[in-house]
């Protein structure tokens, strides 16, 4: 019997709409801890932030590469908000999401670049708190003790030898293209979720994206469409 498919989901702008509001809040977050610790002006820590998350990825790697921080301090500090008693009022997500994923068949794995309290806020928010086998957050993205997240293709094959899934069993649900394009490179299926804001913008589907959707709630409707050989078991 073929195995089944093992979904890999990101969390923010893929499972819930993190642009409505979060990800302003968490660069607010993010500029203050920098001005604090490493005795920047407004200005000149937005500079930073933003120049460590275009340069590594993540403004924590660059942090972490430079200024030889407290990376757990960062996380917690810059995403204390998701445990605050109002942080419903930033969260925005479609419903029907929890329905989806149980209608989906195989295994539902969370993989995300955010740190586990602040994921698992969101989760528990958005009603889907049961429906991962596995969570991953950047916590857990550690190859010989460095953070190596998303789109790091050796952490992609150790993530896949963890879970004991083959690369042609697996499928990536992403906002990110150049994640999805690490995802092909080691031989995993790719969903693009495009995002409804984006849905005016002119764009040709990559090589590298299997499927294209402007919501994850399209994924039942549309993965039908999708063939990709090689795939044993998957619904594509």
């Amino acid at each position: 019997m073929p195995a089944s498919p093992v979904w890999f989901f990101d969390l923010d702008d893929t499972l819930h709409d993190a642009s409505y509001r979060i990800f302003k809040t968490i660069n607010g977050t993010m500029n203050t801890w920098l001005m604090e610790h490493l005795q920047l002006d407004e200005a000149s820590a937005s500079t930073l932030r933003v120049d460590y998350w275009k340069r590594y990825g993540a403004t924590l790697l660059g942090l972490v590469r430079h200024h030889a921080i407290d990376a757990q301090h960062f996380l917690d500090t810059t995403h204390a908000f998701a445990e605050a008693p109002d942080f419903a009022d930033l969260v925005r997500a479609e419903q029907g999401l929890a329905e989806l994923l149980r209608r989906l068949p195989g295994r539902k794995v969370l993989l995300t670049n955010a740190p586990r309290r602040y994921a698992n806020s969101v989760l528990n928010h958005i009603g889907l708190h049961r429906q991962f086998t596995r969570r991953y957050s950047i916590e857990h993205m550690r190859i010989h003790g460095r953070f190596r997240p998303k789109p790091s293709r050796s952490m992609l094959r150790a993530l896949l030898a963890r879970e004991r899934v083959r690369p042609a069993q697996a499928i990536l649900v992403e906002d990110s293209l150049e994640n999805l394009r690490s995802a092909r490179a080691v031989g995993m299926g790719t969903v693009y979720v495009r995002g409804w804001q984006k849905r005016s913008i002119r764009f040709n589907r990559p090589s590298y994206v299997d499927l294209q959707v402007e919501s994850v709630m399209q994924l039942n409707r549309r993965r039908r469409f999708l063939r990709r050989t090689g795939v044993p078991g998957s619904p594509f």
